[in-house]
């Protein structure tokens, strides 16, 4: 479905400021189309003399007039009166209309939108008499405020203007209302905001009675009031109930001044989604606390096999150990970032440059210097994919040295290349070293970092995994060069985001 700004910009001539308005009256006529019951329709004349649906929006209050969506539509023939009348006149005026699919008669009221003192576009309340709610109190007071409202709509005065309270977040009509007086003293509230109010222990009739009598925090209607604009503010009534609300003030022009002359405030008790939102928190702060401890619990034995490690005298049982501690120190370091991350993924990117460092640290040396870079991010993976990855990307790093930078002749580069869409990581470690034999299969190598590698990558991580020779081309896209007489490296993994 096209947007207000898309519309505006192919049917009309509007000003950036004049679809921002617009965009505004949008934003807040849920409210408006709960006290009024209906469904509410924003046309605007286009430079082609019709008149085109550009919003449309569906009362929680009321029942439906239309069951589709007439965003981008024209006005049919017995609305185009209506609608230009209320926009040469702006004045608010009310007829019948046909509605497609119809027998009962249906209305209009058409609100001409006026900004910066001239019309712009007119806004309608459309209904149907038949299937309409019986009056009530409730009924006759939500009208009422509504007209009152639509009266602000024709002189400019509503949606506010400037940096206002975002009233995505604020509670809906249905939640609970309470009309206040100019002098802000209740004058009526709803049966939702009865039953709010009794939640914070205030059993008394509120009718005639300020907020600060009832003995209700009466900040946001102060605010309102003096700033004349709406105010958003969630406080906790009792230590029991937390209440969200809004306040909006209603105004007049007494005397050429602009007035409030009212206001309603809107409220929705959130006592339970805040319990729940701090039950959240505790659970991230446990859970990172668990990886906190887990990391330093890797850190321990990691530090008791180098102990250990130091008094082998066999070389080969202290290249063992030595690679089981960067693997632990791997797994380690998965949980030192998650430790610092809030929820249960992590930044890939904060876990492959520290791994990178730990693998140069580990494996370089003077008579062979390797340089690795990294490309690319990889975005956001959950930990059930993280720790395994990172222990496939410390052996890939570790083999790329092994094999590609045999002690003695020289260095070298390796670069990892981190690709991520919706449904796939892809990680490529390319070295431009002595490449692998032309017989070379991953599936029958015997080495214990390759089975490693092969087991978490088919069976945890549900990928793939290809080894082969480096392309000119592979090779040029991440800078690096070859020596004469070597090949380079190419290993491509494949990983599976969303694998159950």
């Amino acid at each position: 479905m096209a947007t207000i700004a898309e519309l505006a910009k192919l049917h009309t001539e509007f000003s950036k400021e004049q679809v921002a308005h617009l965009q505004a009256l949008a934003g807040e006529w849920g409210m408006l189309a709960d006290f009024c019951f209906a469904d509410m329709l924003l046309y605007v004349p286009t430079t082609d003399d019709t008149w085109l649906v550009i919003a449309q929006v569906r009362a929680a209050t009321g029942q439906t007039l239309y069951l589709v969506d007439w965003v981008g539509a024209s006005a049919n023939l017995s609305e185009r009166p209506l609608l230009s009348q209320a926009y040469q006149s702006g004045d608010i005026v009310e007829g019948e209309i046909a509605v497609e699919g119809m027998s009962d008669a249906c209305r209009m009221m058409a609100i001409p939108v006026r900004y910066d003192g001239a019309t712009i576009a007119v806004l309608t309340r459309e209904w149907n008499t038949q299937s309409s709610r019986q009056p009530g109190e409730l009924e006759r007071t939500y009208l009422e405020i509504f007209q009152r409202f639509a009266r602000m709509i024709t002189v400019g005065e509503f949606p506010f203007e400037g940096r206002v309270a975002d009233g995505s977040v604020a509670p809906r009509v249905g939640d609970g209302a309470v009309v206040l007086d100019a002098e802000a003293r209740v004058r009526y509230a709803s049966p939702n905001a009865t039953s709010a109010l009794h939640r914070v222990g205030i059993s008394a009739n509120a009718v005639g009675q300020t907020l600060a009598e009832l003995g209700m925090i009466d900040s946001p209607v102060r605010q309102a009031f003096e700033r004349q604009e709406p105010v958003v503010e969630e406080f906790e009534q009792t230590s029991d109930v937390t209440l969200l609300t809004r306040c909006i003030p209603i105004l007049d022009e007494v005397d050429g001044e602009t007035v409030v002359t009212g206001a309603v405030m809107l409220l929705r008790d959130v006592t339970e989604l805040r319990r729940r939102d701090r039950l959240l928190l505790s659970k991230d702060a446990t859970i990172r606390e668990i990886h906190h401890r887990v990391k330093n619990n890797l850190q321990t034995i990691s530090a008791l096999l180098r102990l250990q490690g130091r008094r082998l005298e066999s070389e080969e049982a202290k290249a063992a150990v030595a690679e089981s501690v960067r693997r632990i120190r791997t797994i380690a370091l998965v949980h030192e970032t998650l430790s610092r991350e809030p929820g249960d993924d992590v930044a890939f990117i904060e876990i492959v440059r520290p791994l990178v460092r730990l693998v140069e640290e580990g494996l370089q040396s003077p008579d062979r210097p390797v340089r690795f870079v990294v490309h690319g991010d990889g975005g956001r993976l959950p930990a059930n994919i993280a720790t395994p990855l990172s222990v496939v990307l410390t052996e890939l790093l570790q083999n790329a040295i092994d094999h590609g930078f045999p002690e003695g002749e020289g260095g070298g580069t390796v670069a990892v290349q981190l690709d991520a869409d919706d449904e796939f990581l892809n990680i490529t470690v390319i070295d431009d070293g002595r490449g692998i034999d032309p017989d070379f299969d991953l599936a029958s190598a015997t080495g214990l970092g390759l089975s490693i590698v092969r087991t978490l990558v088919t069976t945890e991580l549900a990928g793939t995994i290809d080894m082969r020779a480096a392309t000119t081309h592979e090779l040029d896209l991440v800078e690096l060069s070859l020596r004469p007489g070597y090949t380079g490296t190419v290993i491509e993994l494949r990983v599976p985001l969303n694998a159950e």
